[in-house]
């Protein structure tokens, strides 16, 4: 809905300077191009950016309460807020608006932190209570909406987005090599820490209070569901449970003032959202679609299939590498740190293509880390299975030689050598990491960020999954809640701030039913066996779509939103690439070998290694240093 930042100084005699707080706040304008405001009293100041989208002529923020002691900066929407108003307005709260962001302030007057419990949507908000001279910030329980602050001696500082903190003169733009090891394997972050040194971010399902100490007290309020217990009721229920919360869920995410539309990718996900969407509103919908000339990285033929059946009004684009390599420096700049999926950038061109439409788009994210979407989830099931007994009857000298043939270049043909990578085979058994993170996750593995980082950088070992396997030992439940609840800690928050950021990017809101929380609470009660069977996963929400989709879309293999990044680098193209890694402006940076990185684009030149994954991630760094570090023009 639009971008908040503020400033509190802890020095009550030391008052917010206005112009700064106005240069952070232009700093977000793609976030809320529609209006501005500001709350400036003396060492307090709030500020946003408005994306109109709920009513439209008294939703104006900064908001107070009625006598003015208590302010409000909101980002996001508030779903359930008509039925929370009624019992406030019983308990004597009036009402100046139709605005979500109204009942936040009284909710908070009457129940105080405790109120957040009672919330259904996305948000991020500040209030600051004058009187008692107090902040509380919240974000949503699972990260849909985001929030990043800096906090030292002197003073707080919000925003929705790190470019506007750095536009205060508290805080410059440093890189924090703890970063590296993290995001080498990941491609993310997954702690509360960024890229920038002191930045960070609140955690999904927290809360913030703070005063003028500069004390911070930052607590959870909402933790994903204990494991399922077993599930004694039988499938249909489940089907049927799902599909009535799905439609709950699809529909209030309807809300809205303003036009509307879905992401259609073509995939089951974004499809079911689709097709529910034009079943609620009895009239045909405007659907976007993103694709590309080479047709084997394209999903658009299915996305036409999904809006001819539906009967939408569909919109599609198409994205060149030209097209993704000039985009790429200014998408860095609207993430803040380095891209992790080439998919952002196609999420970038379909939502301004749906920006020339409707403000406020529905997205099927989300239904993958809920019910086991991903194969990766199915896989590791099997290879757990099959681990075990390999275990049992080969001896650990043999398991290492087969380890080491399977990394081992020109042994087999690529495709094949890929494929059996992701199997036990390769894998080691008695680490989780190289199990399952380097399976699916890692780029660089430990031992590959070994062989590439200079020796001033190099990591301690387990740098790069700690914070990933406190999540998963956290965890207490079969092996596929574990996988679930890890991603959904980690993975999905990655993947939600692409969504915000690249849709926002074009000004247009993005709203995601299969995270609704409710939803997704009932979601982790749904069985093991009801999730998965044999490579593939979602069985629930595929049993819950029939009626919805032809069978050729409900059955048909994931894609997952892919680009044609590998073929791209399998040709002249990375050229450019490599002259980017390999130029004396990147290698002065000074952390990484450079005979590393020439043997990485020798190997992936001649074919016999594939390292797209790994050159991607290496050139979004470079692009983010040149961008933020050095403040290059990124557009």
């Amino acid at each position: 809905m639009c971008g908040i930042c503020g400033v509190l100084n802890f020095d009550r005699n030391r008052p917010v300077d206005a112009q700064v707080v106005a240069s952070m706040n232009r700093r977000i304008t793609h976030r809320g191009p529609d209006d501005e405001g500001f709350y400036i009293a003396g060492n307090a100041g709030l500020a946003m950016r408005r994306l109109s989208i709920i009513d439209l002529a008294t939703g104006h923020q900064p908001m107070s309460n009625e006598d003015g002691t208590l302010w409000i900066v909101f980002n996001g929407e508030i779903y359930n807020h008509r039925d929370l108003r009624p019992d406030l307005e019983a308990r004597g709260h009036r009402y100046r608006t139709q605005s979500d962001t109204e009942t936040l302030i009284h909710l908070y007057e009457e129940y105080g932190r405790a109120g957040i419990g009672r919330l259904r949507g996305m948000f991020a908000f500040v209030l600051w209570d004058q009187s008692r001279r107090r902040l509380f910030a919240a974000r949503d329980r699972l990260g849909i909406k985001p929030f990043y602050y800096y906090l030292d001696k002197n003073s707080f500082l919000f925003a929705s987005e790190i470019k506007a903190l750095l536009d205060h003169p508290a805080l410059r733009a440093e890189f924090d090599p703890k970063a590296l090891p993290e995001y080498l394997a990941f491609g993310y972050l997954s702690s509360d820490t960024t890229f920038f040194r002191g930045v960070r971010k609140l955690m999904p399902g927290h809360t913030l209070e703070l005063d003028e100490t500069g004390e911070a007290k930052i607590e959870p309020y909402w933790d994903f569901p204990p494991a399922r217990a077993g599930g004694t009721h039988p499938k249909k229920y489940y089907v049927e449970s799902y599909r009535e919360l799905l439609e709950e869920a699809v529909s209030s995410h309807l809300m809205s003032d303003v036009p509307l539309g879905v992401f259609l990718s073509g995939g089951l996900d974004s499809s079911v959202v689709a097709a529910l969407t034009t079943r609620l509103r009895r009239e045909p919908i405007e659907t976007f679609s993103v694709g590309y000339a080479e047709a084997p990285y394209s999903e658009l033929p299915f996305a036409r299939e999904v809006a001819a059946h539906i009967g939408s009004v569909h919109h599609e684009v198409q994205v060149s590498w030209t097209d993704f390599m000039d985009a790429l420096p200014r998408l860095i700049w609207h993430e803040d740190e380095p891209i992790v999926w080439p998919s952002s950038v196609s999420l970038y061109f379909v939502a301004r293509l749906a920006r020339e439409r409707v403000t406020v788009v529905l997205t099927g994210e989300g239904s993958d880390e809920t019910l086991a979407g991903y194969t990766r989830y199915a896989w590791t099931l099997w290879n757990a299975r099959l681990d075990g007994v390999y275990r049992k009857v080969t001896p650990a000298a043999l398991r290492a030689v087969v380890r080491k043939y399977s990394d081992e270049a020109g042994v087999l043909p690529l495709a094949l050598e890929r494929r059996l990578r992701h199997t036990f085979l390769a894998r080691d058994g008695d680490s989780w990491p190289s199990f399952y993170f380097d399976n699916f996750y890692s780029a660089f593995s430990e031992a590959a960020q070994f062989d590439l980082m200079a020796d001033a950088y190099r990591p301690a070992p387990g740098d790069a999954y700690h914070n990933a396997l406190s999540y998963w030992e956290q965890a207490d439940g079969d092996l596929l809640y574990r996988l679930l609840y890890t991603d959904i800690k980690t993975y999905l928050v990655e993947l939600l701030m692409k969504q915000d950021n690249m849709s926002m990017a074009a000004s247009i809101e993005s709203r995601v039913p299969f995270l609704d929380h409710v939803l997704a609470e009932f979601a982790a009660g749904i069985p093991a066996r009801f999730e998965t069977r044999g490579l593939a996963g979602k069985f629930i929400l595929k049993s819950a779509a029939r009626g919805l989709l032809p069978a050729s879309i409900i059955y048909r293999k994931k894609m997952g939103f892919p680009t044609p990044l590998r073929g791209w680098l399998a040709g002249p193209q990375l050229d450019h690439v490599e002259s980017l890694l390999l130029g004396p402006r990147s290698l002065e940076w000074g952390l990484f070998k450079p005979e590393t990185l020439r043997r990485l684009f020798s190997e992936h030149r001649s074919r016999s290694k594939d390292h797209t994954d790994r050159i991607w991630r290496l050139m979004n760094l470079e692009l983010w240093r040149r961008v933020f570090i050095d403040r290059d023009p990124a557009f």
